[in-house]
């Protein structure tokens, strides 16, 4: 059974910066391509970033060239860099599989204002 948590949300002024991660359980997490997806408020959740077992990567136009997606097999942890951060960033940042499970963790919040 697959279990996620997410930590390193937080406060940031904009064009700061966090670093996210993800914690998951289970067998051969290597095997499996991991995304992070993130949910404003009143709007529906969203994929963010994705990378692969080859660690090749993704990005939703909006976030391109701004964060990164990077993963250790050895932790099962996967990482979100996040620079240059805008007030639309602001929402709870989640990661999965791709495609995802229909289980979710319980998200890191990222807020972004002055």
């Amino acid at each position: 059974q697959v279990q996620l948590v997410e930590s390193g949300g937080g406060l940031v002024q904009p064009g700061g910066s966090l670093r996210l991660s993800c914690a998951a359980s289970g067998t051969f997490f290597s095997i499996y391509a991991m995304a992070w997806y993130r949910q404003a408020p009143g709007k529906q959740r969203e994929l963010v970033a994705t990378i692969d077992k080859n660690r090749s990567t993704n990005y939703a136009d909006s976030v391109k060239g701004r964060f990164t997606i990077s993963r250790d097999n050895a932790k099962k942890t996967v990482y979100l860099q996040v620079n240059s951060l805008k007030p639309e960033d602001t929402a709870v940042y989640y990661c999965n599989r791709h495609p995802a499970l229909a289980y979710w963790g319980q998200g890191t919040q990222v807020t972004v204002s002055s």
